[in-house]
């Protein structure tokens, strides 16, 4: 009985304290909203200009430029071709081209040379000809450059293999691992988007315990020989359904921005139901260390900022492997629930894999969650629940 009115009694003090629990089921969904805008706003799309110096060769049909013929017909076939994020420029001259790469209004130069079709031309009499020299001009410090130069190169190479005829003597394949090739950089995003709806218990959770130490009722708790364990279950239950609420709530928002939910909804809640748990647990230590609700506020920014930054949440992160048990990397980021809770999410939304396959993070959770309890309950009882 004393463990059901323990959790009427925090069901109804979650209620009072409004704004912090709008906080707390708002917040990842308002971040999901973010970064949706951001993923938007940010498609890259990489910009080549082209410096065309080919002055042609004479053919049996008549001059003939495979320059020109190379940025007509990739500009023209792209029209149609939504996966291809470059587009091809003529350039009028090399300075205004540097200037406008300098600008970062394009992100590379190609410079195609004079006898660039005279060589392809050369190419179909006989293979053993010296081949075409094309030059690539751009911030080599530049992520953007690397791409385009990529691309830039790659786009040459087949027309000059269709041009002369040669079947390349590579194919290549591509095969993606669960759902990672049907996905965008949004859907990366959404797990560790998830896990911060799960973060923010860090305030709420806290902030239910120590209010009963700031209004005074611990007092009367302690005089009903109730136990440390029963006041922690029948708070703990409360916070762990405020969990799942944000958890669920942050998860329709963002399949309403477009994610695609393909992993199980169980194994989700089993995720989120662990990590609650191990939130709410180390949301003893703050509890420990605080007598009200404005200390935990400002004491709990520190381990929060901790817990969404560091942990692969806000953005993705990996850590570096300190040492491997059974095979499961150990990183300093790993003493950190949220961790283990995004790689299990990343495994099961991206890679599409099962539960025994996430039985790792689960015991991982399972052991970081007994650590903070442990650690908690003891500081917490030492503080707060010794009667005098």
């Amino acid at each position: 009985m004393k463990l059901k009115s323990i959790i009427i009694k925090s069901f109804r003090e979650q209620l009072r304290n409004f704004w912090m629990l709008a906080l707390t089921l708002i917040l990842a969904p308002f971040f999901v909203f973010v970064y949706y805008l951001i993923n938007e706003s940010t498609q890259q799309h990489y910009e080549i200009l082209v410096l065309n110096h080919d002055r042609g060769a004479k053919t049996h049909a008549g001059q003939f430029n495979h320059g020109a013929f190379l940025i007509n017909l990739f500009n023209e076939t792209i029209k149609d071709t939504l996966s291809v994020p470059v587009s091809m420029i003529s350039a009028v001259s090399e300075e205004e081209a540097t200037e406008i790469i300098k600008n970062k209004k394009a992100d590379l130069l190609l410079i195609l040379p004079e006898d660039f079709s005279e060589k392809i031309n050369a190419l179909s009499s006989g293979p053993d000809s010296p081949s075409p020299e094309i030059t690539l001009l751009g911030d080599l410090t530049s992520y953007n450059y690397m791409i385009s130069a990529v691309w830039a190169f790659e786009i040459v190479n087949r027309y000059i293999t269709g041009a002369i005829r040669i079947k390349s003597p590579l194919t290549l394949k591509e095969e993606s691992i669960g759902h990672s090739g049907d996905i965008d950089e949004f859907d990366l995003w959404v797990p560790g988007l998830l896990v911060i709806s799960l973060i923010m218990l860090m305030f709420t959770a806290s902030i239910a315990i120590v209010g009963e130490v700031e209004n005074k009722t611990i007092l009367r708790l302690k005089l009903s020989h109730m136990r440390t364990i029963e006041f922690l279950a029948g708070t703990s239950f409360v916070q762990i359904l405020t969990g799942i609420s944000a958890l669920l709530l942050t998860l329709a928002t963002a399949v309403a921005m477009g994610f695609s939910y393909t992993g199980s909804l169980w194994n989700l809640l089993l995720i989120g139901t662990l990590t609650s748990i191990s939130i709410i647990a180390f949301s003893l230590l703050i509890a420990a260390f605080t007598r009200s609700a404005n200390e935990v506020l400002v004491i709990g920014n520190f381990p929060m900022f901790l817990f969404m930054f560091f942990t692969g949440a806000a953005f993705p992160m990996k850590g570096a492997e300190l040492f491997s048990l059974g095979g499961y990397p150990v990183t300093i980021q790993g003493i950190m629930s949220p961790t283990h809770a995004i790689s299990a999410l990343n495994k099961t939304f991206v890679m599409g894999m099962d539960t025994v396959d996430i039985l790792p993070e689960i015991i991982a959770l399972l052991i970081l969650t007994l650590i903070y309890f442990l650690l908690g309950a003891w500081a917490f009882r030492k503080r707060h629940m010794k009667v005098e």
